[in-house]
This record gives C-alpha cells, structure tokens and sequence, in this order.
C-alpha cells in the first residue's frame, strides 16, 4: 500500500526535527521550542531584555520565548498572551485571547500599570498550502503587532517580531521605520536555512 503525499511529508518534518540540532538541544534543556534559541541569539546581539524588563509575548504559545525571558527578568514583569491555550510558567501571567481586540490592551495596561520596555512576537499565520498566500498573512500580522507596540512601548521600548521575505515585506518595513527611529533585521541561526523569517528589531518610537 503506498503512502499518501501528506503520510510521507509528516516523515520527512519528523525526521528533519529528530536531526535539528537545536531541536534536540531545546529538549534537552528543557525549552517548550526549537525558537527559543533565536530569542537567545537576539537578545545575545541587541541586549534588549534586562532583569527588571516589562515585557510582553504576543502568541507565545507554546512558551519558548517566555521561558527564556523569564530567565532574565528577575525584577520586573512579564504578560504572555495568545488566542491558543498555553501551559503555566512560573512567574509569567497568561492571558488568552486575541491582542487585536481593544480590550485586550486594557487588560495588558491593567497587568503593568505602566507602558511596556519590551514587545516580543514570534507569530506566523496558520499554514494554507499556499505558500504566497501565507506570507502575506504573516507580514499583516506583524504590521498588526508594529501598530499595537507603537500604542504600548515606553518613548524607549523594543519591538522584536517575526517578517518574511516576501509579499508585502516593504510594507511592514515601511511601517516599522515610520514608528521607530531604529530599525534592523537579523536572521538567527536557530532559523532553518530554507525559511524566509527575518526578525526586525525595532527600538526608540517616533513622536506620532
């Protein structure tokens, strides 16, 4: 009996995390994901979260940079939120729901009592197949998240979010340089070679 495309596409993803050193290495350290280790690799270049971080993680499930800001922030705060229901971490408060909606900002406002040093987002939009189709969906989202952390940063906060090379990436590129005075890209080594994610950096907002 022959195996259907999808059967042998699901070994082939299995096989490549089983050889993935970073897969491995996330199980052995005990991190929820592979991506935990491009958040390491960012902050290691940019040093943005410090120990008394207000920090926020836009769809975090299932809690990889969480965790690894929970390391470092021993005096300050961190909210992670995400419309999919994630595990407790110690230390972190879990809201779920979607940021986009207003009261969601309330919520987050109500948590910190004060704006925020720190907006992370290692989100991607659900996967359709379609290869273009998805790209523009996860680039809406990050312009979504550059318009929301220009409402919820500190004059000196720190925007971190996933973006594609691809359809509509000057235009999250775009947005971002007319919100922050600084923005830079970096692609870590934790991302896998054929994956068209980027990482901007984003830090000081502009007047609006």
């Amino acid at each position: 009996m022959k195996k259907s495309k999808k059967s042998k596409k699901s070994n082939s993803w299995k096989i490549k995390q089983h050889r993935d050193q970073f897969f491995k290495k996330s199980k052995t350290l005990g991190y929820r994901s592979r991506s935990a280790f491009k958040l390491i690799e960012l902050n290691q270049k940019y040093k943005f979260i410090k120990t008394n971080s207000k920090l926020l993680d836009i769809g975090a499930y299932p809690g990889g940079w969480s965790q690894v800001s929970s390391k470092i922030i021993k005096n300050g705060k961190i909210m992670s939120l995400d419309m999919k229901k994630m595990d407790p971490l110690e230390n972190i408060s879990f809201l779920q729901c979607d940021f986009l909606e207003e009261s969601t900002k309330d919520k987050i406002f109500k948590f910190f009592n004060e704006k925020l040093d720190v907006v992370l987002s290692d989100m991607a939009a659900n996967t359709t197949g379609n290869k273009s189709l998805d790209c523009i969906r996860t680039n809406q989202l990050c312009m979504d998240v550059i318009d929301f952390s220009s409402q919820i940063l500190k004059p000196h906060g720190v925007l971190v979010t996933k973006l594609f090379m691809g359809e509509d990436f000057l235009l999250a590129k775009e947005l971002a340089k007319s919100r922050f005075k600084k923005v830079q890209f970096f692609k870590p080594k934790a991302s896998r070679g054929e994956s068209k994610e980027t990482y901007l950096h984003c830090s000081i907002l502009k007047a609006l």
